[in-house]
Formats: structure tokens, sequence, C-alpha cells
């Protein structure tokens, strides 16, 4: 008897994540430290194994070591499985249409075996740069309601900002008349968040098709979303109300690790309900001597200094007379005595030497024309020496 699953889960992790400059310049976007504890990954992984999704297909090909190593046999989300699990997708080699991936469509179109190994009735297309808690089992429910051929989640955003995103335009039983890659002029607020439900026949069909067009860019909202509408398949919306982030840029990044202080009240992270999973180290308890006022501390860190409104990540050390404000410390990194930290992000293994000053505070920064929005980014492995100074929205990837 062929085994089958109802729903596969391609998780689209290949990305280069330019926009995120130095974080990025070792490791791929999905496999960047949030949160204090977790990694941008966590969050669809997580999702899937609350929805009931135990296939999940990890497409990667930007710097994959990190993040491949993490994810592992994927048992910390149950996803060590014998027949389904997590897979490592990379690019490989065969006798015919194989390359590196040239788009989303192309990702996808390149692992249509391993998506029919599993005979599946349903295709669930996720973005591993995103930040949000979702139940994809509605999501499909609903799908299935409207005998839809594909649905897309969507949420409002303000009308200002709408020509950032993928817009669907819709009729009052939520069925899509138009898609539109980022409109000068949008005609609707309502934002695709980059997660696709297909029913996995009618995928399949033009995946292949956009394979065959010599003049497709293999883009989902630019290539295939739009041919399913001009060929007459029905799509629906599937509007999602909590809270989501994308963190491509250094900004969205800084934000959303902001979010978790408190500020923005259905975006918590130590509730019981639908749990984030990670593969966070097992590190010994916080040791807090200093001061440390609305932040996020994770175990492992040693506070003699003074931590406020920060987000400080496994096994930090702030020394005494050091001060992190506003800021997010991924992990692994020591700031020596004296040292001034502010509207900052610092990825792991960085030193911070005596009396070194880091970014300015808010005010200042915002004020500061150029990068970033005056944000200071530390890549990985860097060393501050003593007295050194990075200004705001400056991003290093290189010893100071």
């Amino acid at each position: 008897m062929l085994r089958k699953k109802e729903c596969v889960a391609m998780l689209l992790a290949g990305g280069q994540g330019s926009r995120l400059y130095a974080l990025t310049s070792n490791i791929a976007k999905p496999a960047v430290s949030f949160g204090s504890k977790y990694r941008i990954i966590d969050f669809p992984l997580s999702n899937c194994i609350n929805s009931g999704i135990d296939t999940v297909g990890v497409l990667t090909q930007y710097q994959p070591l990190v993040l491949n190593e993490y994810v592992g046999n994927g048992q910390p989300w149950d996803l060590d499985r014998t027949f389904g699990g997590v897979h490592i997708l990379s690019p490989y080699e065969a006798k015919t249409d194989t390359s590196w991936y040239k788009g989303t469509a192309n990702a996808i179109y390149q692992n249509i075996r391993f998506m029919k190994m599993y005979d599946p009735e349903y295709v669930l297309i996720l973005s591993g740069d995103h930040i949000y808690k979702m139940d994809y089992d509605k999501m499909i429910a609903a799908h299935k309601a409207a005998n839809a051929d594909c649905t897309i989640a969507c949420m409002q955003v303000p009308l200002s900002e709408a020509s950032r995103f993928g817009i669907l335009n819709t009729r009052e039983d939520g069925s899509i008349y138009e898609f539109e890659e980022k409109p000068a002029k949008p005609k609707s607020d309502l934002a695709s968040m980059g997660i696709y439900v297909f029913t996995a026949e009618k995928l399949f069909k033009y995946l292949e098709l956009d394979n065959s067009d010599p003049k497709s860019e293999k883009d989902f909202g630019k290539n295939v979303l739009p041919a399913m509408l001009n060929a007459g398949e029905k799509m629906q919306s599937y509007r999602f109300e909590g809270y989501w982030k994308d963190v491509g840029t250094i900004s969205s990044l800084w934000e959303a690790n902001m979010d978790l202080l408190g500020v923005v009240p259905n975006f918590k992270l130590d509730d019981r309900d639908k749990v984030i999973y990670s593969r966070s180290p097992l590190a010994p308890p916080a040791y807090i001597q200093g001061e440390v006022i609305n932040s996020l501390v994770a175990t492992g860190c040693e506070v003699e200094g003074k931590v406020v409104n920060s987000v400080v990540g496994t096994n930090c050390v702030i020394e005494e007379g050091a001060e992190v404000i506003d800021s997010v410390l991924m992990g692994n990194i020591t700031v020596k005595a004296g040292a001034k930290i502010n509207y900052s992000i610092i990825d792991e293994d960085v030193v911070i030497g005596e009396k070194a000053v880091i970014g300015s505070p808010i005010k200042q920064a915002l004020k500061v024309g150029g990068k970033t929005a005056g944000i200071a980014v530390l890549g990985r492995g860097i060393t501050v020496k003593k007295s050194g100074k990075i200004p705001a929205g400056e991003i290093v990837d290189k010893d100071v």
C-alpha cells in the first residue's frame, strides 16, 4: 500500500539576505539568531509541527553550513521521522533541468520529485525569513472549504506601505481577481505574506509551464500566481490577524527583537500555546549582579554591568561598568568593562574591548542619515579593540 502525506511543506531558505549585510556574510538568513535563544528558521519549523505537518523540505543554497548543522535531523521540532520529517534540499546536478535555484518558483520546481515522493494532496510554500506564529491547518481547511486551487495568506498593511508587498485585490467572498507584485499605486491594503497553499496537481502543472517559459523570471509573485489567475484558476485569500514581520532588513530585525519586550501585546514566546521550539544549547543559569531593565537575558549570561531595553543571547558576558541599551546581542559576546553599546545589533562570537563605544543613543542615531536608520551592526567573530568606536549606522564585518 502506497504511503502518502496529505500536505508537504516546502520552506524557502536559500536567499542571500543581502539587506542584513554583515549578519549574513557567512550564514544563511534563516540561521540568523533571534530573541536571545532562537534562530529565524525556528518559527516556520515550529509552526509546521504545531499545525500537524510533519514533512518539510528546507531548500538551501547560500552559505548553508550553519543552517544545515542547526536543523540536523529535526529532533528539536519533532521532525525526526522515519517517513517524512525534515529534509535539507540543496541544488544538485542531474541530466536535465538542474542548476542553482533561479528564483522561488524554480527552487520548488527542481524539487518536484521530492514532493511527489509523498503523493500529497496539498503543498504549503513558506519563506524562511519571517517571525510569526500561525496555524497552517486552519489555512488548509479554508483552502479546502473554498475548493481553491491556490490560497494566499495576507494581512492588512498601511496603504502608504503597500507598494513594498505583493498586493491582493479581492472580491467580497475573499476570492482574488488580481495579484500585483509591488505596485507603484496599490488598489488594496491586503499584502501577501509569502505563504501559499496549493492543490498539488495544480502546483506541479504551473511549475512545469513556468519552467518551459524562457521569458519567465521563475518567481511565484511575478510569474506563477499571475499565470494561474490569467488561466481562470480559483485563487483565494486567507486573512491572518496575528503578529507577523519580515525580518529581511536590519531595521525590521531590530524592531522584531524589541517587540518581544512587551511593546506588542500579542507577540509572546514564553506562553504554552503553540510553543516555538529551538536547538538552543543547554546553558547554565544567567548570573546577574548588575542592573537589568525591561530586557530578555538568556541562560548562561553573566551581567555585572547595565542592560536596558535589550535582547541578550546565550553565554554573553557584560562586565562591570559596561552598558547595553536598546540593542540585540546574539550570543557568545563579551562586553568589556566600561564599554557602551547603544541601538545596535551584534552577531555571535564578538568581543567588545574596554571603553569601546558602539552606536549612539536612539534619539541621536535616528538623526543620522544613511544606513539603516542609525542602527550599528557588527558581524560574526569581530573584535573591537580597547576604546574603539563604531558610529551610528555603521555596518562592520572585520576587526576594528
